[in-house]
């Protein structure tokens, strides 16, 4: 297995351990929703180093929304965004 792709399966593994971290919220009610002010800035944050550019940027400014407004958590930005990078952009390239 090429470097390449083991990078490539490092990110989606974490991809969905952050997606589950978000998720939590929905498990603690009342509390989990005050996590959220904390998670979205650092899951925004974490999203742009994970994916460089402008497109990681975007996804970043995506996952603070996503992850900052209740109700929403159960959308796994992180393991999209790993599809879009991974799997759509390139088979388009």
């Amino acid at each position: 297995m090429s470097k390449d792709i083991k990078y490539n399966y490092k990110n989606l593994f974490l991809g969905m351990l952050f997606d589950a971290i978000g998720m939590l919220s929905f498990t603690l009610p009342y509390i989990g929703e005050f996590s959220d002010v904390i998670w979205a800035p650092l899951a925004g944050w974490i999203m742009t180093r994970m994916y460089k550019d402008k497109i990681g940027k975007a996804a970043g400014i995506v996952t603070f929304i996503e992850e900052l407004v209740p109700g929403l958590d159960f959308i796994p930005t992180f393991t999209l965004m790993w599809l879009y990078t991974y799997v759509i952009k390139r088979k388009y390239n």
